[in-house]
């Protein structure tokens, strides 16, 4: 059966009692929506949505299931009250998203950005119980996200804001209900924060409440660079396949965190050149490879790309078009749109960050002959990692380096290669098959376990 190309098409929209709204024009959408989205601007929770319809053809019998992927089982907004420190009251707006709890407790990140909205969570938190599917590890989907632009706060006032969100949202979370971890703008020391306040809230210790943690209070070795050497697995195992030698492999990456920086450096390490990086403070370039090392003690030191001696600068527009063979998006999400997409020379496209590829782009990568490796397969190393210090947690009893490393690598390969035998099987794109893959391990969790009561 072929991929269908599913775009919302324009038609009135239907309130909640079932009428058109009089006198305005909008989208009628094929979905059932909630009531607090805009079915005028559905924002990346349309973009899962129209996944979910790709993916209904080849879920056989578990179709009559489908509608339960389009529901979040539960979202909780927060108002966060904090004092600052020169006296006055701020209030923030939290939010956490449990999308689906079948094959297990909810796990997704929380991030602090100025730009969250529910439809962005909601969408984040399906994206994770996908991904968490896809790898066969044993959480449902959830995530979190707090409204408030972290560069404009002390450390002090962001160890209110995580606390108090912590205690707003400690009636869902725990660790056999949903386990929160480090995302976008937030890192260990948020996680010994929020760890630190369930525990007193509840009056014991319970390191297992987060993952990401510091070492010292029952983190994971490895989990830092997990989502960089998940990225860099799918990626070399997808470059084999194609046929493509990562020795002398161009790579360029946008975004060098803990994700692209990690991928980066060990793409470098296997030979790759990586040619161009694109962060926040800037883009730069060079044609015979950037020292990926210098690289990252410059970043660490001057919080950004920018100012890289060694390399060249270039326009953030003329970094999509860059001469490279892997192109790998590790920032945030709709970074290739329709407008862009078009210019990507890479034969690979390794998703780093969560959805940075919007339908209409993907449709034209395919197109164009680009092989996308989804995110939700290729940053699951993040969250595979994240499963293992929860069980290293509940045993008190941790693991090498070593030993986290060859377990994150054979879980990876094995999932990426079920996901391309999928996919050459129905003659999908390796997103739609991984849908396929996860989404029928979820709606086969749902149905077992039947509807209560």
């Amino acid at each position: 059966m072929p991929e269908s190309k599913n775009d919302i098409s324009a038609a009135p929209a239907q309130g909640a009692g079932g009428s058109a709204t009089p006198g305005k024009r909008s989208y009628q959408h094929p979905h059932p929506l909630p009531s607090y989205l805009n079915p005028d601007n559905l924002g990346p929770w349309g973009i899962y949505l129209k996944q979910v319809d790709r993916v209904t053809p080849y879920l056989g019998h578990l179709a009559r299931w489908v509608e339960t992927l389009k529901h979040p089982k539960r979202a909780l907004i927060v108002d966060i009250p904090v004092e600052l420190d020169d006296g006055t009251v701020a209030h923030f707006e939290g939010y956490r998203v449990q999308h689906n709890l079948s094959r297990g407790p909810g796990k997704g990140g929380v991030r602090f950005h100025q730009d969250v909205t529910l439809s962005e969570v909601m969408a984040l938190a399906a994206w994770m119980s996908v991904k968490n599917a896809a790898v066969n590890v044993p959480f449902g989907g959830a995530k979190g996200g707090i409204r408030i632009d972290p560069r404009k706060y002390s450390e002090k006032e962001l160890e209110k804001v995580a606390r108090r969100y912590t205690s707003e949202i400690g009636l869902i979370i725990g660790p056999t209900k949903d386990i929160p971890a480090p995302d976008v703008n937030t890192n260990e020391k948020v996680m010994a924060w929020m760890m630190d306040t369930y525990s007193m809230n509840i009056g014991a210790t319970a390191t297992g409440v987060v993952t990401g943690k510091p070492i010292d209070l029952g983190g994971s070795l490895g989990r830092r660079e997990a989502t960089g050497r998940g990225v860099f697995t799918v990626g070399a195992e997808a470059a084999k396949l194609i046929g493509l030698p990562i020795e002398g492999a161009r790579v360029a990456v946008q975004g060098f965190g803990n994700v692209g920086g990690i991928a980066a450096k060990l793409f470098a390490e296997a030979g790759a050149k990586v040619v161009a990086v694109q962060d926040h403070t800037g883009t730069i370039y060079r044609d015979s490879g950037l020292e990926v090392a210098r690289l990252q003690e410059h970043v660490r030191e001057h919080g950004g790309v920018a100012g890289f001696a060694d390399a060249d600068v270039m326009a953030a527009e003329e970094f999509w078009g860059i001469d490279c063979d892997i192109l790998i998006p590790a920032a945030l999400e709709a970074q290739i749109n329709k407008d862009n997409a078009g210019r990507v020379k890479a034969r690979i496209l390794i998703e780093g960050a969560n959805g940075p590829t919007t339908p209409t782009a993907d449709d034209i990568l395919h197109d164009n002959g680009v092989l996308v490796v989804p995110d939700v397969i290729a940053n699951a190393g993040g969250v595979t990692v994240s499963y293992f210090e929860w069980v290293q947690d509940f045993s008190s009893f941790f693991w090498t380096e070593e030993e986290i490393n060859q377990r994150l690598v054979k879980i990876m390969r094995d999932a990426f290669n079920a996901v391309w035998h999928v996919a050459q099987q129905h003659k999908v794109s390796l997103r739609t098959a991984t849908f396929i893959v996860a989404c029928s391990r979820i709606l086969q969790a749902r149905e077992l376990r039947g509807l209560y009561p």
